[in-house]
């Protein structure tokens, strides 16, 4: 027994080192779309069933980087655990037949499995990190390593959960919106998703504060509804993250107000971006205190109790730095501007373009490991500045994925080998 799990466990380690030396395949809104409407489940199994533990060999081989008093906490050894088991169970349909429909069942199945079982990895890192600073201390040194790998991290994750959410809206059992193909809407209502997030954001500050602002809404067309091509989940998770921030800044700026200041949205559709600006009157940051806005830890909320499950993000710190990610995610951004005493202004910058809106992967090479090393992390796509001009340590240039034909059933694990990660270093 202890010969076949030494054995597996060597295997696995070989196959995730093997899986890391490949490229992962940067995906474009528009060929999400594209995929979405042409509905093939086989070809959708083949490029999943390569992709998917590329993607999960980057980030867990970056694991091994970290510091190794973060890696024995408790919390961070459960995370690497639902790591390993995803990639086993992704791995365990390396040769299965596809044109098998009890195949294709039972990965659609795994794939829920890994969905539900990665559910609270954001708050169970969070946990982890906290364990280690209550237990050894962060200083500035080992803070900046921890801060660049949560968000390579979690980019990943959104990168992952997107390719895996999208086969299940797809192909599942899933009630999906009729406009939607899977996640992604051809249509989005800019607006509606403002309003959705807004509402979703003042049904918490009553809870907890009595009172909540109102909200005015503007368009720099004076149209009632603007629309592109998005994930509208996305647009609404980033708005939600902002407009409770936003809400509670404004309450407790004016506590003796029963009036209070409105937030203010502008929303304006150009040529190459979409813009959602969201002003507030909560009193603002000092400028010094703004880049740490996107620093995980940083709050000024009370520390929630870790239960295990279900915990809010309110309180780690957690909820600006993920919003920028899925902004960035697809080739946008989210930028902080405040005036102390006064108030805030959140740019958020969205493609226009499906085209144009490419993913941002995460890529593990020799670059990424001296990042871990050096005295000061380089500047990189995960910094507050010149984030998209790096080219070292992630991967944007999509490349169209290969139609896979009966008889080249890895073709899309060929493909993959073209560029390995060294070229990019």
């Amino acid at each position: 027994m202890m010969k076949l799990r030494k054995w597996t466990f060597q295997c696995v380690f070989n196959a995730r080192r093997l899986h890391s030396k490949y490229v992962p395949v940067p995906l474009s809104m528009q060929q999400y779309l594209e995929f979405g409407q042409k509905k093939c489940e086989k070809k959708s199994f083949q490029f999943l069933n390569d992709e998917i533990p590329i993607r999960l060999a980057h980030i867990m081989r970056e694991f091994e980087d970290l510091p190794k008093e973060l890696l024995t906490m408790k919390s961070v050894k459960l995370v690497r655990s639902w790591y390993d088991i995803s990639f086993q169970e992704v791995q365990a349909f390396r040769d299965r037949d596809p044109d098998d429909e009890k195949v294709l069942q039972e990965f659609s199945t795994a794939i829920q499995n890994i969905l539900n079982r990665h559910s609270y990895v954001v708050e169970t890192m969070a946990q982890g990190v906290i364990e280690m600073e209550d237990t050894y201390g962060l200083d500035g040194r080992i803070n900046e390593r921890i801060q660049y790998f949560l968000d390579r991290f979690y980019m990943n994750r959104i990168s992952i959960r997107m390719l895996l959410t999208q086969h299940a809206a797809l192909f599942g059992n899933i009630t999906n919106h009729p406009r939607r193909i899977g996640h992604i809407d051809p249509n989005c209502d800019v607006i509606e998703c403002v309003k959705n997030a807004f509402l979703s954001a003042r049904h918490i500050c009553e809870h907890y504060h009595m009172q909540s602002p109102d909200l005015e809404i503007i368009t720099a067309d004076g149209s009632n509804a603007v629309h592109f091509v998005y994930v509208p989940g996305h647009i609404e998770h980033i708005l939600f993250e902002i407009f409770k921030n936003a809400m509670r800044a404004v309450v407790e700026f004016h506590p003796d107000k029963i009036d209070l200041p409105k937030l203010k949205i502008i929303v304006s559709k150009g040529k190459s971006d979409m813009t959602i600006k969201l002003s507030d009157q909560g009193g603002g940051v000092p400028h010094k205190d703004t880049d740490k806005l996107f620093q995980y830890m940083y709050s000024t909320a009370p520390r929630p109790q870790y239960t295990g499950q279900e915990s809010p993000l309110a309180g780690y710190g957690y909820g600006l730095p993920l919003s920028r990610l899925y902004a960035r995610y697809f080739q946008g951004d989210l930028v902080v501007n405040s005036m102390e005493g006064y108030g805030t202004d959140v740019y958020l910058y969205l493609k226009v373009n499906s085209s144009e809106a490419n993913e941002c992967l995460p890529i593990y090479n020799t670059t990424t490991s001296r990042m871990y090393e050096a005295e000061k992390v380089v500047s990189d796509w995960s910094s507050n500045t010149n984030w998209s001009q790096s080219m070292r340590t992630y991967c944007t240039f999509v490349r169209k994925p290969p139609d896979v034909s009966e008889n080249s059933k890895k073709s899309v694990q060929s493909f993959c080998r073209l560029i390995p990660p060294t070229t990019l270093c």
